[in-house]
């Protein structure tokens, strides 16, 4: 079953640039920072030295989702009006988008006329897609950094998102059990990622990642230290995995196509001059970014005529586009799809960490193997803790868990 990605400019209506540097200055301002980059953490390519990483500290691990990445800000609008609470996504490229349709109450409140503002949460679009073809627009949160202007970056995981399912999610789902009608009128469904225990990996594989492969694909997983707070920008404790074979690179694309000198016939009718030959397959330089606006030339991407057809089908412009490569069986770099959801190529220190994980080649069966130990370290930590009592509860458990977490 093919999975489509959201197009985010069918779902909200873009900011322009005005706009958006004001919003891009109160999403900092709530974050207490004076950068005005993109605000999400960013996960580093699984290695092997991870292994033992997943041993000595608490983790959690969730399905990595074939979709897009956004953070969404709960924005103040005009009390005054009908909008007094408006909803954002924010984009890896920074861009701000209006989505209208979101209500999200506040707890106890059984008219569910009010709403959060200066809340900050991150997650990712998804096109779920059931057997008998219909789809559904979801976002799935995955951590929460800021609520009703309270900064929740210093705590745990678990505890950063029990505020959240507490919060936000309970009320936003008694609200439409109590009126099932609305949801025609919401732009997507919100809901909280699955998430478990690190070293319950094998049923991550034999469970949760067959059905969400089913349901919107799935490119790995992600693991995320529980004690660590949220970090902005790279994040050496958020661990992507992917199988090796998996593993990919955005580079930025340049393309070199051929110059002919004129042949008789060409200069038979007038050309006279050497020329590009545009019909011809170019050669596809991929660079890697240095600084802003910096690159360093990386390599050549693999194309045969087919691919490069398709690639031509799509009707976008290639050259200088952001690509997503794979490195195939014979060690060269082949086309795996365009990233315009991407302002940028990685960087190249990204670049040298997901080589890394090329050749460390660590397999589901490794990680699988690991689980009893990963259990056993775990376990351990645990054990020390005041009264023996758990440290860390996964942040998806529900029910009076959850509720426990959130009230310490």
């Amino acid at each position: 079953m093919s999975h489509s990605v959201p197009d985010l400019d069918a779902i909200g209506i873009k900011a322009e640039p005005d706009l958006a540097d004001s919003f891009r200055r109160e999403v900092a301002n709530l974050l207490g920072r004076n950068n005005l980059n993109f605000p999400g953490a960013q996960p580093v390519s699984f290695s092997a030295k991870h292994l033992t990483e997943l041993q000595k500290e608490d983790y959690f691990v969730c399905e990595k989702t074939d979709g897009i990445r956004c953070l969404m800000y709960f924005a103040r609008g005009d009390p005054d009006s009908e909008s007094p609470e408006i909803h954002y996504l924010i984009d890896r490229k920074n861009d701000y988008r209006f989505v209208p349709g979101l209500h999200f109450p506040l707890p106890d409140d059984e008219t569910f006329q009010s709403y959060h503002v200066d809340t900050l949460v991150d997650g990712e679009l998804v096109n779920d897609t059931y057997e008998d073809g219909t789809q559904q627009l979801k976002y799935l949160v995955f951590d929460c950094l800021v609520l009703d202007g309270q900064s929740l970056m210093h705590r745990t995981l678990d505890k950063r998102l029990a505020y959240f399912k507490e919060k936000v999610l309970r009320p936003y789902n008694a609200m439409y059990r109590k009126f099932p009608e609305e949801k025609q009128h919401r732009a997507f469904a919100v809901e909280d990622k699955s998430t478990q225990f690190s070293y319950g990996i094998e049923m991550m594989f034999r469970d949760i990642i067959p059905k969400v492969k089913r349901i919107h694909g799935n490119d790995g997983l992600i693991f995320t230290c529980r004690s660590t707070p949220y970090r902005i920008g790279t994040d050496e404790h958020i661990l992507k995995w992917k199988p090796p074979a998996e593993n990919t690179i955005d580079f930025r694309m340049r393309l070199e196509f051929p110059v002919l000198e004129p042949d008789s016939d060409d200069e038979a009718d007038g050309v006279t001059e050497p020329f590009t030959d545009y019909d011809a397959i170019p050669i596809c330089h991929l660079f890697t970014m240095l600084n802003n606006n910096e690159y360093r030339h990386f390599g050549e991407m693999y194309v045969t005529p087919t691919e490069w057809e398709d690639m031509k089908a799509l009707r976008v412009p290639l050259d200088d586009s952001i690509v997503e490569c794979y490195k195939d069986t014979q060690h060269r770099w082949r086309f795996y799809r365009l990233r315009d959801d991407k302002a940028d190529a990685n960087h190249v220190s990204t670049v040298e960490k997901v080589l890394e994980s090329i050749d460390d080649g660590v397999t589901e069966e490794d990680l699988i193997r690991l689980a009893p130990a990963i259990k056993a370290a775990w376990k351990k930590r645990q054990a020390g803790g005041p009264g023996g009592q758990p440290r860390g509860a996964p942040p998806s458990a529900n029910g009076n868990g959850v509720k426990r977490k959130f009230e310490e």
